[in-house]
Parts: C-alpha cells; sequence; structure tokens
C-alpha cells in the first residue's frame, strides 16, 4: 500500500545519518591525535642542530614539511628548479593541483628553470597551465641551484649527500641573501613566454654560445650538462656540434679555438670541477 515518504523518511536514514555522525566522531578524533604527535614529532626531531636550521632527512618528510609551508604560505613563494628534460607528466600534474590551492588564495608564485625546460612538451604544458592562473616563469642559461622559499620567512635547500633529503632555514638574514639571490638571477632571465615563438631560437643560441664559454673555461662534459640543467647526452651531442663547427679534435682544443675565434663573450663563473 502507498505510504507518505515523509512519514517514514527518518526511520528510513537514521541507521545512515548515525553512522555518519560515528564516522565523522572517529575522524575528529584522529586529527586530534595527529596534531598531538605532530607538535611532539617537531619539538623533538633529531638532527636539528639549531632552532633555524632543521634537517629534513627523508622524501617523504620533506614532501610533508612542503605541504605545512604551503598551507601556511600568504604572500609569495619563489623557487629555483634547475633542470629541464627530466619532467614527468604525472608528478606535474600533482604539483599543479598544489600551485593552484596557493594561487587561488592570493599567493604569489614565481619560478626559475633554465633554459633547456622550454624544450621539454611536459614542462611547457605545465608553465601555460599554470601561468593561466597566475603562476610566473623565467627561464636562465645558468642557476644557482635549487631553492624554495615562502613567504620570505622559510627556506628549503638540498641536503648536500645527494640524497632526497632537505635543510629547512628559518634564520632571518640566511633567508633573506638566498632572496636576494634569487631577485638578482629573475631579473636577468627571460620570460618563459618567450619561448613560443622566436625565443626558442634566440634560447638555443644562447644555450651554444654559454657551452662555447665553458669549454674555453676547461669545464668537464658533466659539468656542463649539469650547470644548463641538461642531460650529458645532449650536452655531449652540443659539444660534437660546436668541436665539428670549429674543426677541433678535442675539448680543449675548442676552448683554444673558439677564444681565438673571440666567439667568449665573457669568462664564465667560476667551478671547482674545471680543470
Amino acid at each position: 500500500m502507498a505510504v507518505d515518504p515523509d512519514a517514514v523518511a527518518v526511520t528510513l536514514t537514521a541507521p545512515l545519518r548515525a553512522s555518519i555522525r560515528r564516522q565523522t566522531e572517529d575522524l575528529d578524533r584522529i586529527h586530534a591525535t595527529i596534531d598531538r604527535l605532530r607538535d611532539r614529532f617537531l619539538s623533538r626531531r633529531p638532527g636539528i642542530q639549531d632552532s633555524t636550521v632543521e634537517v629534513v632527512p627523508t622524501l617523504e618528510e620533506v614532501r610533508a614539511a612542503l605541504n605545512r609551508a604551503s598551507d601556511k604560505c600568504q604572500e609569495e613563494v619563489v623557487s629555483s628548479q634547475p633542470g629541464g628534460n627530466g619532467r614527468i607528466p604525472e608528478a606535474m600534474e600533482e604539483a599543479l593541483g598544489r600551485d593552484h590551492a596557493l594561487l587561488s588564495r592570493g599567493v604569489r608564485m614565481r619560478t626559475l628553470y633554465h633554459h633547456t625546460a622550454r624544450f621539454n612538451g611536459p614542462s611547457q604544458a605545465y608553465v601555460a597551465a599554470a601561468t593561466a592562473l597566475g603562476a610566473e616563469y623565467r627561464t636562465s642559461y645558468e642557476l644557482f641551484g635549487r631553492l624554495i622559499i615562502y613567504d620570505r620567512s622559510l627556506a628549503f635547500l638540498p641536503e648536500r649527500t645527494g640524497s632526497w633529503g632537505a635543510v629547512a632555514i628559518r634564520e632571518p638574514t640566511i633567508v633573506g641573501y638566498l632572496y636576494d639571490i634569487f631577485e638578482q638571477t629573475w631579473v636577468r632571465a627571460a620570460p618563459f613566454s618567450d619561448a613560443a615563438q622566436d625565443g626558442l631560437e634566440r634560447v638555443a643560441k644562447e644555450i651554444h654560445q654559454t657551452i662555447v664559454e665553458l669549454l674555453a673555461a676547461g669545464l668537464k662534459d658533466e659539468s656542463i650538462a649539469r650547470r644548463l640543467g641538461m642531460s650529458l647526452r645532449t650536452a655531449r651531442r652540443h659539444i660534437a656540434d660546436i668541436m665539428d663547427s670549429l674543426g677541433a679534435e678535442s675539448r680543449f682544443q675548442a676552448g683554444v679555438l673558439a677564444a681565438k675565434a673571440q666567439l667568449v663573450n665573457q669568462p664564465p663563473l667560476s667551478d671547482v670541477e674545471s680543470g
């Protein structure tokens, strides 16, 4: 027989509402426990040399630290991201979600890439999507290293052993110094959007010129590749083309011939791996 739905609605939905209420209470208890554990973990963290310098040893902990910093960021994030050929589409899609959360709060985002990122399809797609959200990107033939700074108060540097760890720095003078280094490079860098037209040709010429100068300075292939953010294979292909065009039989001879031909505009920055 027909029954008024409103008459039985409460009875039918009561078990579901009770289940939701219990799950919500369980979720609140879990969050409260995590908050307590986080406070204890951060206050007793091993590897802390100073209250303003903290070693974050593992990749998982680095991600957690970056997520906390992103959640608290209110004004600006600046970063230097060396490389250009190893962009993984899945990772960039995940990063775009985090960036969207920051940009939607009105946080300014500026990122430096190597020029070589302009030739990488996933990088081009990522920059196009993030730029549409308000982020800013520029590229340079050389970068000073990997760096992320939140609100000019918290900086992250890679841990020097080459692991996936990082060092979090809160000391105002050091963070300010790192921010100034970023700004100096940002001013000289070229907007990523230039690559859409004749920028690619200009960037390619600049990369070629930089390789010539680094060869003239006596840098090894591995060092040249790292400084320009390209694979060793790509760097050697560029070097082979340069040697062929100069008629050189060795890298040293190529550097000498380039200097004699006045192809070297200025001496590059010093590198401890030269020679």
